[in-house]
């Protein structure tokens, strides 16, 4: 009984099977063979390893923020407008202060060194006439001048006012001017002259009478000039 059944089941699988060929008959079939040859490792060409690539993890920036730029030109310019405002109100002024104040002193200086040299000159000139009125007092002018005729010569140089062949008319001349307190001397006559001379003064330079006579003649006349006796 159980050959028989397996021989039902071979029947119906035989069956099954020549469904599923559609009546083709049974065909054996092998894989192909592939044939490899195996070259000498000489001849094997080399391998290519893969390239590995390097990848190296760069964290991304954060944007930075423009803050410190802002506050530092912000400083920069509270600095700039602080030194300008210390120059024009502080100092400025301060320098205006101080070139007043040296004009000031310069100017004081000035005055005084004007009222020192004034003062000078007024001492000078109060001097001046103190030792004018000291020299006038002690020069006591006589009432009466004197007279004197000279008898021989001096070699000094005289300042003559009036010349005469009369000695006498030139003596009445020498009294007049006595009485107002004029010294003169006579000058007798010498050498080819014959005239008698009058003279108001006498010095050791022909420069010193010549300007005695030059000054005296307002007092007596154009006629006023130097001779050497």
């Amino acid at each position: 009984m159980a050959k028989r059944k397996d021989k039902n089941e071979s029947d119906l699988n035989n069956e099954n099977s020549s469904e599923d060929n559609f009546g083709l008959p049974d065909i054996e079939y092998k894989p192909l063979e592939t044939e490899t040859t195996v070259q000498p490792e000489s001849e094997q060409e080399p391998v290519e390893e893969p390239v590995r690539q390097s990848y190296t993890y760069t964290p991304e920036e954060e944007p930075r923020s423009n803050a410190p730029i802002i506050i530092a030109v912000i400083i920069g310019l509270v600095l700039v407008v602080g030194g300008f405002l210390l120059y024009q109100y502080v100092y400025m002024p301060q320098k205006e202060k101080e070139k007043r104040e040296l004009a000031a002193k310069q100017d004081a200086e000035k005055k005084r060194r004007e009222e020192e040299a004034r003062l000078a000159r007024e001492k000078e000139e109060e001097e001046r006439r103190r030792r004018e009125e000291e020299a006038a007092n002690a020069v006591v002018k006589p009432t009466t001048g004197t007279i004197e005729t000279l008898s021989s010569r001096t070699n000094r140089y005289y300042v003559v006012i009036a010349s005469a062949v009369d000695g006498d008319l030139l003596m009445d001349q020498a009294k007049k001017l006595s009485t107002g307190g004029v010294s003169t001397k006579i000058i007798p006559p010498f050498g080819k002259w014959k005239f008698y001379r009058l003279t108001i003064s006498d010095f050791d330079s022909f420069a010193a009478a010549q300007t005695n006579a030059d000054s005296s003649k307002p007092e007596f006349g154009e006629g006023a000039w130097v001779i050497r006796y």
